[in-house]
């Protein structure tokens, strides 16, 4: 796909797109926002501990757990959760603003695919925290292809901040070359009172400058 790729859908077509882009962007967005207001006090009263991924890391048994718990016990914690707490932020708001969007949407499929690496359904039953069953295929999983639709469609160029960066930019453009066309003689001779081939102009004068 190209930059040209909005112009081949509908209208109906590129908002369900956008509208998409939006509500992963909001996921990612607020699980961000949650992580870095924690510790706080819930609804009913009750404080809630700061938030850390080490029980997460601790528990997982995918591909990229070794990797990870040999992190924790180096003393990395600290690191990875100021990592995945700012990373979630920033990719919500470059996705919900089409700001740097294919950015946000490389970011957003990097961490979605680390997620799952660190934990693969292969159980096919219930698991105790799960909202579900999964073999395979998860919440996670599908929302990585999600994001893949949104970068083969570039939805940064349908709307959003990228959008609007574009269309100064190339009025701006557009501008400057008006600004810096070149003057052909005719135009140059026209300003200065005179005809392309040198003469002067005779209702300047009152006269014909052919018979001068």
């Amino acid at each position: 796909m190209n930059s040209k790729t909005p112009h081949l859908l509908s209208n109906a077509q590129q908002v369900a797109l956008v509208i998409l882009r939006t509500l992963i962007g909001w996921h990612f967005l607020y699980e961000g926002y949650y992580k870095l207001m924690l510790p706080a006090w819930s609804p009913d009263g009750k404080p809630l501990p700061s938030w850390t991924s080490a029980g997460y890391l601790k528990a997982a048994s995918g591909p990229l757990a070794r990797v990870f718990q040999w992190m924790i016990d180096a003393g990395w914690i600290g690191w990875i959760d100021n990592a995945v707490k700012i990373g979630l932020l920033l990719i919500g708001l470059s996705l919900i603003l089409g700001l740097l969007t294919r950015a946000g949407c490389w970011g957003a499929l990097f961490f979605l695919a680390l997620f799952y690496l660190l934990a693969i359904p292969l159980a096919g039953a219930p698991q105790p925290g799960n909202e579900g069953t999964y073999l395979l295929v998860n919440k996670t999983l599908i929302e990585g292809a999600a994001v893949g639709v949104l970068l083969a469609f570039n939805t940064g160029a349908m709307a959003g901040l990228d959008l609007l960066m574009r269309g100064v930019s190339t009025a701006s453009g557009s501008e400057r070359g008006s600004i810096n066309q070149p003057i052909d003689g005719t135009t140059l001779a026209t300003a200065r009172g005179t005809d392309s081939n040198g003469a002067t102009l005779a209702t300047a004068r009152g006269t014909d400058p052919k018979k001068d």
